[in-house]
């Protein structure tokens, strides 16, 4: 006997379709839309916006170039979890804060970046939990908590 495929099941599983298909095309590989080869490192950046927000969280930050003008990138970071997780809370990072930041910009050369490493201005350093060519050092990195494999 073969089972049959009421409307509403049909309806509903459409509309679940509908509700996934926009996470799944938001969340991608590094290598989709971030370039190994094209590494980042901003000394100065200032802090202009945080999203932390799923699947990536944001920092934007304003960089002054050898010119003078400034262009404010947008560089991502992994979920909300992961970054508190790794000691990064909503109160880590405040607007017109100066960070040091490195990570990869996108393929397209626009102003996005794949954050890797965060150094805030008393020296600690964090990792965003970028998903690069290098990978995670370790999974947390608070002050105090030994993470070290074989620890």
């Amino acid at each position: 006997m073969r089972p049959k495929l009421t409307v509403g099941a049909g309806l509903a599983a459409g509309v679940a379709l509908l509700l996934v298909a926009p996470q799944a095309r938001a969340h991608h590989a590094f290598a989709a839309e971030f370039d190994a080869n094209k590494p980042v490192k901003f000394v100065d950046a200032t802090v202009t916006k945080v999203e932390l927000i799923n699947p990536h969280s944001w920092i934007h930050v304003d960089v002054k170039q050898p010119d003078g003008t400034v262009e404010n990138w947008a560089i991502e970071a992994g979920s909300p979890n992961i970054l508190l997780r790794r000691g990064i809370t909503k109160d880590t990072l405040k607007i017109g804060q100066k960070i040091e930041v490195e990570g990869y910009q996108s393929k397209d050369g626009s102003h996005r970046a794949n954050g890797r490493d965060l150094k805030l201005p008393n020296g600690q350093q964090l990792f965003l939990g970028s998903s690069g060519p290098e990978g995670a050092p370790y999974e947390v990195q608070r002050p105090g908590v030994d993470v070290a494999p074989g620890k």
